[in-house]
């Protein structure tokens, strides 16, 4: 049986992964705005605040997500590439995802990650390869490098995303 949780599986990150795979995985997350905003079109209000599984956050609360983590991605991306070994902080998801802008409408979220994303793939696709081992300290995750942040985003808009057309696909919403 399918995991409603993870339709695209758990993140693996790359054991050696090629200039290429990350340049692949930059690639995809140019694309993951047009994808997201495919992924919600034509939804009413009574779907958007579907949630997406039992107990999970609903649609409205997916979309809202994917700009909060996604913009807390792209200064740690640039911390990285800027200081010598930045500490990061952690932010809570679970209580973001509570917060009165998560009740408003998706447009709002999903143009800020299309902005969002523009700037943030024009800054990976102008580093040199060295650049992605570049380290941060993350408080839970220890010593991370940007290649490793890079494909976890890749693979963060995808599963969110996926996660809506899921729900689409069960629910039989064209």
């Amino acid at each position: 049986m399918d995991d409603v949780r993870y339709p695209v599986g758990e993140f693996k990150n790359p054991a050696s992964p090629t200039f290429a795979d990350i340049r692949g995985a930059i690639d995809r997350i140019a694309g993951c705005p047009r994808e997201l905003r495919s992924a919600v079109a034509g939804l009413d209000d009574a779907q958007l605040d579907t949630p997406y599984r039992d107990g999970g956050w609903t649609v409205r609360q997916v979309v809202h997500h994917l700009p909060d983590s996604h913009m807390n991605a792209y200064i740690r991306c640039k911390l990285c590439v800027a200081e010598d070994r930045p500490r990061v902080t952690a932010y809570d998801q679970d209580v973001w995802s509570k917060f009165e802008d998560v009740r408003g409408p998706v447009d709002v979220s999903l143009r800020i990650v299309e902005a969002l994303h523009d700037r943030w793939v024009t800054f990976l696709r102008s580093l040199p390869e060295s650049a992605f081992v570049r380290t941060l300290d993350h408080p839970e995750d220890g010593t991370v490098t940007l290649a490793r942040i890079v494909f976890l985003y890749d693979w963060h808009g995808r599963h969110h995303t996926a996660q809506i057309t899921s729900l689409r696909r069960r629910q039989g919403w064209k």
